[in-house]
């Protein structure tokens, strides 16, 4: 599972890291690459075993404090997401401010980790002994400036889900909610350090919980940037679907017509292979078979009058369009001369492309029950 959340990790990484280099001045773009980095670099060394190589050439407890100083780079730049999200020079002048702090953070949390025994950040937060006021002061502040970035975040992410409309709002209250009880969970924390440096104790059972409701707010925060981008691939597949079974149910009446009038038959763009790879496409399949089948209805509606006006082909239904359009075929074969004038057919009554759509496949489903 670890290795497969790796890789969405890195997936997600090298895409940001491509769009940023699309835009390399957008400064959003620049900050959710960057953030994205951070958290990818720091995932590694936080699982178990990770930080083992770190530890090896500098020192146990030098893979924590790798892995914190990434944590703070990575809700850094998540602000600066925000912040440049905001424009104008205030937002420019705010991130470098922010800048200022997160550094002397990072470099405080080095200081007080490189002023005692290597061992005694080799644990976990639940075994670290935090009456040494280094290492309370390496947890404390770490988790303090977490607490301040991610509520930050938060309360930008709930001003932006007020003013968006659904389904943004929807992740961007998901985020909110995320970011929030991530800050929390982090300021639980720093007073969890803040006992067991006076002395006191804290339950183990507290400590899991705390770390649990961390994981499930990761989650929520996780779920909640990702869900329009999914909804939007949900949405995309959809239709995706949708047209590569009515570019199947149009077969009959396209293969009706293309036999008839083979000039109308759409070609690419050249015969070079990513035109010819592009024109594969189904939407674009979809799209041309469209327009050849309307030019080839349009092409053999002179044989279809059998005695009928013009008014008369637009009332035919599907049914008796299809029978007409087989006597039509069998005309043509024999070199009849067309009776009549060309006219549009399969005309919807709504003014939109879908209705048009449903006409063709209506014809076409019609030819194909009477084959």
């Amino acid at each position: 599972m670890s290795q497969l959340l790796l890789l969405i990790i890195a997936a997600a990484v090298v895409w940001r890291l491509y769009l940023w280099s699309r835009a390399p001045h957008d400064g959003p773009t620049r900050s959710v690459a960057l953030s994205l980095l951070s958290a990818g670099l720091s995932y590694p060394v936080a699982m178990p075993g990770g930080g083992t190589g770190i530890d090896t050439v500098a020192g146990h407890g030098a893979a924590k404090l790798v892995q914190n100083v990434l944590l703070l780079a990575t809700v850094y730049f998540l602000m600066c997401f925000y912040l440049f999200s905001a424009d104008g020079q205030a937002a420019r002048r705010r991130a470098r401010w922010e800048a200022v702090v997160v550094t002397a953070v990072a470099v405080a949390i080095i200081l007080a980790a490189v002023s005692v025994p290597h061992e005694a950040l080799a644990g976990s937060f639940s075994t670290a002994n935090m009456t040494i006021s280094q290492v309370s002061f390496f947890y404390a502040g770490a988790g303090l400036y977490l607490m301040y970035a991610l509520g930050a975040a938060g309360r930008w992410s709930a001003r932006y889900a007020r003013m968006s409309r659904r389904p943004h709002s929807t992740g961007l209250w998901m985020t909110a909610l995320g970011l929030g009880a991530m800050a929390l969970a982090c300021a639980v924390r720093a007073a969890f350090v803040a006992v067991r440096w006076s002395g006191g104790s804290v339950p183990p059972q507290l400590t899991a919980s705390v770390a649990v409701g961390l994981v499930v707010s990761s989650l929520l925060f996780v779920a909640g940037i990702t869900y329009s981008g999914v909804r939007a691939r949900i949405t995309a597949m959809r239709l995706w679907l949708r047209r590569r079974r009515d570019h199947r149910r149009l077969t009959p009446l396209w293969q009706l017509l293309i036999e008839v009038y083979p000039e109308n038959e759409l070609r690419p763009a050249s015969r070079g292979w990513w035109d010819r790879w592009r024109a594969r496409g189904v939407h674009r399949r979809y799209h041309r078979r469209i327009v050849e089948c309307r030019d080839g209805l349009v092409d053999i509606s002179p044989y279809l009058v059998h005695g009928a006006d013009g008014p008369g082909l637009l009332d035919l239904e599907p049914a008796q369009l299809a029978r007409r359009l087989r006597v039509a075929v069998a005309m043509i074969e024999n070199g009849a001369p067309a009776p009549g004038q060309a006219v549009a057919l399969a005309v919807p009554e709504e003014a939109d492309q879908n209705a048009d759509v449903r006409q063709l496949i209506a014809v076409s489903d019609a030819l194909r029950l009477t084959a």
